[in-house]
């Protein structure tokens, strides 16, 4: 049985916006509000399967939310779900809206933010969609922490870890109303769902219709209290006072524009004229038909209010004209009492029911997310969530059919199956049948993991004209999210270079089957980065570069090492790193994880370090699809330091936090710790450290050792808690080490072993007649320590030394080798030198 797409909608008045994920087939498993006439309205409409999904009350009160976790485990048990697929919240918003002018202390009621934050927290779905008024993001709410800041703050760093988000501002007329309303939309993609972005789900842009096109074919009201065959077309009633203000107003004329001093709205009181103030401009205002309609406030049933007067006839927008501005189809319900019933209704039953109900619907109106942009997010989540990644297995049974493995071939087939394949599948195909590609080390960027490259970096709002520098570009796939981040720039100029002019083919067929904006222009250099003599400068640098290293030729190495201020290595990343920065204002690369703690790349952390370090992201494995290297990525301005904080963004712990310059990069440690606790510090006291010097032997391999023999070969699983095990079938011999490094420790007293490449330490003396292999390493003592213990060792298998040296290796999975900086944190307990 297929499972249900589902959601969870928080703050849901009467449910017009979640109706447009009804329409696109979504259960409601509970919605949430805190007026009980608004959620009726909800269930008037069937919006949940079951009358426990329906929950009002306040939400921030345990028993409520309760209410609405319990109806979450009855999904899971009855329909097999492990988390809805999306969360939606639209929390009150008085305190932030600019057409609130009697905001009074309002930051606790913001503070409803974090309750969403803290439920999208614990249900963990897989899209959240957060939308509220154009000020949302900047204004202060109460933290979890209790510490009041910006409510973007608040969600990145409570959300950040295990969401890729997306914060914009939006007019809702493009985005499938047909009202103009600016808005914040906030929308998170969870980090485990491949290939899927913010941008996947962001609603698309849709051409609103004018009030001429939406509403021109509805009958011309002219009698108050008048009500069409349609009873939600309708003549509301005013005081008749008001008339003159503005039965002789042009589109777009407000009532305070009229030249007749008793036209301008006034009141009398004893005796005396007293005119109204018009604080926006937009009171009393008749609005115009060859435009969309206006923004539909809460109090769209006053002249007073803004824009709410008929382009000719003299009375305000009606509901059913307010629900076309708001794209709510007629099959939406306000009552019990089905449309087509209530408008077989009497004149005087009809006018019964809008006297009972009409404020009640206007106010839904007015607080209301227009169903077609929330129909417009759901189509989008049900065509990503249709939209699978070709396998391994797949990719290469159409690389055989189609033989693949030559430029041309692919060239052809992007060409006559565009269509059948997703833009994803398309890049993953040409990259992983691009035969060049080992050979210039290029790893395919997984879109998701190429989002959270771009997201951060600067939206560069002063400048109208910005460029682009993509160094290695492949076959292109962050070259869609460049567009996403900056159409709204005038000018993009995109360069994307390439080694490899394969890659470059394939890149032009595919960007001649997609869309460019026409504010970007793309040049294509077909060059080795590392020695193309630009002279451009760019504000933005961004990409994947090559992680091979140049181990024969030479000539190449030394032409690559000449401007680099890092010669001790000859890994080409290194080398990309300092030219991104030099040609680059803001670099944001993907690179092995290794730059983190590798004593090669001791001077290329010394060069970012000098420059202002904004974020480092931690994939670990997670970033390629079938190929075995940890990665992280940076973003770096290379201009001087100025911030003393960097971001930590974290795959492997989904986290996302803000620290201390000082604290992650402190010249008490060899190497960069992006995971520093307080629970690491308090190991760190505890003991003495950089005491050792660490060998590891590279010459042992199996062809040298036997089954027996005069000098017993020891392991790494032959290492225990302060003693050696004997294990049959895995122990092995040599006869002579006269050759080998090793033997020098051969013998030697005092020399402690430790695994090699493992997250669990142990450590045991080196016995008498034993040697070891490249599987473990030999810790020797700098001059000036004392000796160790066994009471030292002992520390090393603790679960709190376990945790500290988590930390010391940053959560490494392969780059686990203990070389001269990582053999820094294995110390002596200060308490015995005490």
């Amino acid at each position: 049985m297929k499972k249900p797409l589902t959601y969870i909608s928080l703050f849901s008045s009467a449910g017009v916006g979640c109706y447009g994920f009804k329409l696109n087939g979504f259960e409601c498993i509970a919605t949430n509000e805190l007026l009980t006439k608004r959620l009726k309205i909800q269930a008037f409409n069937n919006k949940c399967k079951y009358d426990s999904g329906y929950i009002d009350g306040d939400i921030t009160k345990q028993e409520v939310k309760q209410k609405l976790l319990n109806e979450l485990v009855f999904w899971q048990e009855k329909h097999k779900i492990k988390t809805p697929d999306v969360l939606i919240a639209t929390p009150p918003c008085q305190g932030m809206s600019v057409a609130n002018h009697k905001k009074n202390d309002e930051i606790s009621r913001n503070s409803l933010v974090v309750e969403s934050i803290k439920l999208t927290n614990k249900i963990l779905p897989k899209y959240f969609v957060f939308e509220n008024v154009r000020a949302f993001l900047n204004t202060t709410c109460t933290d979890i922490d209790g510490v009041v800041k910006p409510i973007k703050e608040a969600i990145k760093y409570n959300l950040g870890g295990s969401y890729n988000i997306l914060y914009k501002i939006v007019n809702f007329k493009e985005y499938g109303s047909n009202s103009s309303r600016t808005r914040t939309l906030v929308i998170g993609v969870r980090k485990d769902i491949p290939n899927i972005t913010p941008y996947d789900i962001f609603p698309k842009k849709q051409k609103s219709k004018t009030l001429r096109q939406l509403i021109g074919d509805l009958p011309s009201l002219t009698q108050m209290g008048e009500i069409s065959n349609d009873i939600f077309h309708s003549y509301r009633e005013f005081d008749q006072r008001m008339l003159p203000w503005i039965e002789n107003l042009e589109e777009g004329q407000s009532a305070f524009e009229n030249s007749e001093p008793e036209r301008i709205p006034h009141r009398i009181i004893n005796g005396e004229v007293v005119y109204n103030k018009s604080k926006n401009g937009d009171k009393y205002a008749r609005w115009y038909w060859d435009k969309e309609g206006p923004c539909v406030h809460t109090r769209n049933d006053i002249l007073a209010s803004q824009n709410t007067v008929h382009p000719s006839d003299n009375r305000v927008f009606s509901i059913r004209e307010l629900m076309r501005m708001l794209s709510i189809p007629e099959s939406f319900e306000w009552s019990h009492i089905k449309t087509e019933k209530l408008n077989k209704f009497t004149e005087l039953e009809k006018k019964t029911f809008l006297k009972k109900e009409e404020l009640n619907i206007r106010h839904c109106l007015g607080e209301a997310v227009p169903t077609g942009v929330f129909k417009n997010i759901a189509s989008n989540i049900k065509k990503a969530n249709k939209n699978e990644s070709l396998s391994l297995s797949q990719i290469k049974s159409l690389e055989e059919e189609f033989k693949l493995n030559e430029t041309d071939n692919i060239v052809s087939f992007i060409k006559s199956n565009f269509k059948n394949y997703s833009l994803d599948n398309i890049f993953l195909i040409a990259e992983h049948s691009n035969s060049e590609r080992l050979k210039t080390s290029a790893y395919f960027t997984r879109k998701d993991i190429a989002y959270s490259v771009i997201k951060d970096l600067p939206e560069l709002k002063k400048k109208k004209k910005i460029r682009i520098l993509e160094p290695s570009v492949g076959v292109g796939n962050f070259i869609p999210l460049l567009f996403e981040k900056y159409e709204n720039k005038d000018e993009v100029i995109l360069d994307v270079c390439d080694i490899d002019n394969n890659s470059l083919q394939i890149l032009k067929t595919i960007l001649s089957k997609i869309k460019v904006p026409k504010n970007f222009k793309i040049n294509f250099k077909h060059t080795d980065f590392l020695l193309w003599n630009c002279k451009t400068k760019y504000d933005i640098v961004v990409g994947n570069p090559p992680y091979g290293k140049v181990t024969k030729n030479k000539e190449l190495l030394d032409l690559y090492k000449f401007k680099a201020q890092n010669s001790n290595t000859n890994n080409i990343f290194s080398f990309f790193i300092e030219k991104s920065l030099r040609l680059g204002n803001y670099v944001s690369l993907i690179v092995p994880k290794s730059l983190l703690n590798a004593p090669e790349f001791n001077k290329t952390r010394d060069v970012l370090k000098s420059c202002d370090l904004k974020k480092i992201c931690d994939y670990g494995e997670k970033a390629f699809k079938g190929v075995k290297i940890e990665t992280v990525s940076f973003l770096c301005s290379s201009s001087v330091s100025t911030s003393d904080k960097v971001i930590i963004e974290s795959y492997i712990k989904n986290s996302y936090k803000e620290e201390s310059k000082d604290y992650i990069f402190s010249d008490e440690f060899p190497y960069w710790l992006i995971y520093r606790d307080a629970s690491f510090d308090n190991v760190v006291s505890k003991m003495k450290l950089d005491i050792f010097n660490s060998f590891r032997d590279r010459q042992i391999t199996k062809s040298i050792t036997q089954n027996k023999g005069k000098v017993r070969v020891l392991k790494s699983r032959n290492i225990g808690n302060n003693e050696v095990k004997e294990i049959d079938g895995y122990d092995c011999y040599i006869d002579e080490i006269e050759e080998l490094a090793v033997s020098k420790f051969y013998n030697e007293s005092d020399v402690v072993m430790v695994p090699n490449l493992t997250y669990y330490p142990r450590a045991s003396f080196l016995p008498k007649n034993t040697i070891t292999d490249g599987s473990v390493a030999l810790l020797t003592l700098k001059n000036g320590s004392r000796l160790p213990t066994e009471q030292d060792l002992e520390f090393y298998s603790t679960e709190e030394f376990e945790n500290y040296y988590r930390v010391a290796r940053n959560y490494g999975t392969r780059s686990l080798n203990i070389d001269n900086n990582s053999v820094f944190f294995f110390g002596l307990l200060k308490e015995i030198t005490e």
